[in-house]
């Protein structure tokens, strides 16, 4: 079913295979495919470096997208423990929180004015020292149905900041999970 850390991968393939987008192409260290969403051309992109080194790869992706404006034309989507597991967070901008990998991008992109999709994990609620190995595992079983749920509805927020802009689509999907989606984490941060 796939783990904590590899989330944001999970969400962008849905977006992708719902608009027929093929993320099998190479390049930029990363796959990515392009299409077309909401009438704008579309490049999904899943880079293939070590995530605390994505914004290589997005860098190297920008410098030939010259014509990007990473403050309206870009979204980041990844996963973040400082939320309960499932809640969904659209921001317009905003610090990397710790995650080592939307501090690189920031440094890549020279700046954290870019909007960005954060799914919740949550954290671990034994042994709140064991980070890494609590992302690196593979979602519980009270998890995983609701992950399906989850993502489906990250993907609408996708869509939603595609076809509408960030601010309505903040307003429609910054809210709290619903109590059916179970475990993760304790984590209730903004």
């Amino acid at each position: 079913m796939g783990t904590r850390h590899n989330v944001g991968f999970r969400i962008v393939e849905g977006f992708a295979a719902r608009h027929g987008i093929s993320l099998n192409a190479e390049r930029w260290r990363a796959l990515y495919g392009r299409g077309t969403v909401a009438g704008r051309p579309t490049v999904c992109l899943k880079p293939q470096t070590y995530m605390n080194s994505s914004g290589q790869s997005l860098a190297l992706a920008l410098d030939e997208f010259s014509e990007v404006d990473p403050v309206q034309d870009l979204i980041v989507v990844y996963d973040d423990l400082d939320l309960a597991f499932g809640r969904l967070r659209l921001r317009p901008s905003g610090s990397g929180g710790g995650h080592r990998g939307m501090e690189s991008i920031i440094a890549a992109v020279g700046g954290p004015l870019f909007p960005r999709l954060r799914f919740g994990v949550g954290r671990p609620l034994t042994h709140p020292g064991e980070v890494v190995d609590f992302v690196l595992a593979p979602f519980v079983e009270a998890e995983t149905d609701a992950l399906v749920l989850r993502t489906e509805l990250a993907v609408d927020a996708l869509d939603a900041f595609l076809g509408e802009g960030i601010e309505p689509a903040m307003k429609r999907f910054n809210s709290s999970p619903d109590s059916a989606f179970p475990g993760g984490g304790s984590a209730e941060g903004d």
